[in-house]
């Protein structure tokens, strides 16, 4: 068994994204930057925009952080949109999802111009996307694709399940590995929660991706031997012991699935770190003028 590490090959990939950005500021350009709209304090989303930009400091982006109060109206959210779309200095801009009730997180990512919407979830780039034309890929699901590649994990006619059909993660993903590409050329089953003998399907996946937010999903039973597992779940549980009174938890029964595996990611430390990586990515792309 072979643990994926996400976090080393982000941190690879963000010194990549660094010289890339010094060439550029040394022929006279200006640094990327990548802004970020947090509404309201939930604590996942304030864990992950503090990472990000870490991670721009790091690569030498320009960032910035709008935070607005989650009482703000749908109104007052789309204007600070707009806003972002027109400011020349901000090459692309996240709204972190998710959202609070009261606002139509669909109407807020439809608001974003195309262009700047390095998250990769406006109806025009997952078009796109799925036409085989220049996009900005849904960040998630591109991070993964980057750990098969660089992991040299074979993909090629092999039987990928997908566990969780989300617009974000599971639908994109089952597209993406099923293109002709490298990685891609899966046969690919997508799954979800009325599919039937989910057991059956699994245990004959060569490669199984589970994005359901469910804690300890997958078993040891519902895999073969020499499986590649990609697990994407990431849920805070409580936890008295640990020191911030919860722990991070994938939608894989770690301990038990990984003795099974050819190559599995932990959780945190696999896909998590990814997600960054290629949300800087789409925002170099947009500075570069690369997509659009």
């Amino acid at each position: 068994m072979q643990l994926i590490d996400g976090k080393s090959i982000s941190e690879a990939i963000q010194v990549e994204i660094g010289e890339q950005v010094a060439l550029l500021t040394q022929s006279g350009q200006r640094a990327p930057h990548l802004a970020a709209v947090l509404v309201g304090n939930d604590g996942g989303s304030e864990t992950y925009v503090a990472n990000k930009i870490k991670a721009c400091h790091k690569a030498g982006f320009g960032s910035s952080l709008i935070r607005l109060e989650s009482s703000v109206s749908e109104k007052e959210l789309l204007a600070t949109v707009d806003s972002l779309n027109n400011n020349p200095d901000v090459d692309g801009f996240i709204v972190q999802l998710p959202l609070p009730a009261h606002i139509d997180e669909r109407k807020i990512i439809e608001a974003i111009r195309p262009e700047k919407d390095v998250d990769g979830f406006h109806p025009v780039n997952v078009g796109r996307m799925v036409l085989n034309l220049p996009a900005y890929i849904c960040a998630t699901p591109n991070g993964i694709l980057q750990l098969l590649k660089r992991y040299s994990i074979e993909t090629e006619g092999k039987h990928c399940v997908v566990i969780g059909r989300s617009n974000i993660v599971g639908s994109p993903m089952s597209i993406l590995l099923a293109k002709n590409s490298s990685p891609g050329n899966c046969t690919v089953t997508l799954c979800h929660s009325k599919t039937k003998n989910l057991k059956s399907l699994t245990q004959q996946a060569d490669i199984v991706v589970c994005a359901l937010g469910k804690p300890g999903f997958l078993s040891a039973d519902m895999v073969k031997e020499g499986v590649v597992v990609i697990d994407v779940g990431t849920t805070r549980v409580s936890d008295r012991s640990a020191k911030r009174g919860y722990r991070l938890m994938g939608d894989v029964k770690f301990d038990e699935v990984a003795p099974k595996c050819s190559y599995i990611t932990p959780v945190p430390g696999g896909v998590g770190p990814m997600t960054i990586a290629s949300l800087l990515q789409n925002t170099l792309l947009a500075a570069n003028k690369a997509i659009y």
